[in-house]
């Protein structure tokens, strides 16, 4: 059941304490424009005070999970639009990051640029055989570093961040990337089981839990996109 259509999102209702947010530009590739990243961050904010939530999940409609960010966004050069820009990039990342309960992403399809960091940023990853990953965007911009390193450890990331390449999904299981890899059509039912499994803890065991993660990552709330 749905219980809202924003703009550029679909939120569902919590059922056993799992929500899901589902990135819904298929046409574009579910680019995280401005709008849908501040949609992102004030579901999150509103969620986390819900005491019916226990578990979010974010996947992209179509099949895609996310191209990152939506580049034609970076050609308005005045300096309201790129401060906006900016501080926008800036609360989604954290709001995933140090979203004070369990999040997971099911990877539907390609993960890129921007798309691999918000897989990056949740708990745990589950996905499909066609995702793959990849920095493409290596080549012009700063990349997100510090939690993939957390992850696939400093060798590995500094590659990825350095050459852009693509990691399929085999690749990604074997690198610790992903927690899970599944055929296409059963990638809701894993989610579902593995969410279910998390929200069987009380809420409050999940946000002592969540805030140790988010504490031993050591990554400050201070820190902007481009230092992450």
């Amino acid at each position: 059941m749905i219980a809202a259509m924003k703009h550029w999102i679909r939120v569902s209702e919590p059922s056993g304490g799992v929500v899901w947010i589902t990135l819904d530009r298929p046409t574009k590739k579910n680019a995280l424009s401005v709008e849908l990243r501040d949609e992102v961050a004030d579901t999150l904010d509103r969620l986390s005070v819900d005491p019916a939530v226990r578990v979010v999940v974010v996947t992209g409609a179509g099949d895609a999970f996310s191209a990152g960010f939506d580049l034609s966004e970076f050609a308005d050069p005045h300096e309201d639009h790129q401060r906006r820009l900016w501080a926008s990039s800036d609360r989604f990342h954290h709001a995933i990051l140090r979203f004070p309960l369990p999040v997971i992403a099911a990877v539907n399809g390609p993960a890129l640029a921007g798309g691999f960091d918000l897989a990056v940023l949740a708990d745990l990853r589950v996905a499909t055989d066609q995702a793959r990953f990849a920095h493409p965007e290596q080549a012009w911009a700063d990349v997100v570093y510090r939690p993939l390193r957390e992850l696939v450890g400093g060798g590995i990331a500094r590659e990825l961040v350095l050459t852009g390449r693509n990691v399929d999904a085999a690749e990604a299981r074997r690198i610790g990337l992903v927690n899970q890899v599944v055929p296409v059509d059963q990638l809701r039912a894993a989610v579902e089981q593995l969410a279910a499994s998390i929200a069987r803890a009380p809420r409050e065991t999940l946000m002592r839990t969540k805030a140790k993660i988010i504490a031993a990552a050591r990554i400050s709330p201070e820190l902007s996109t481009l230092e992450l």
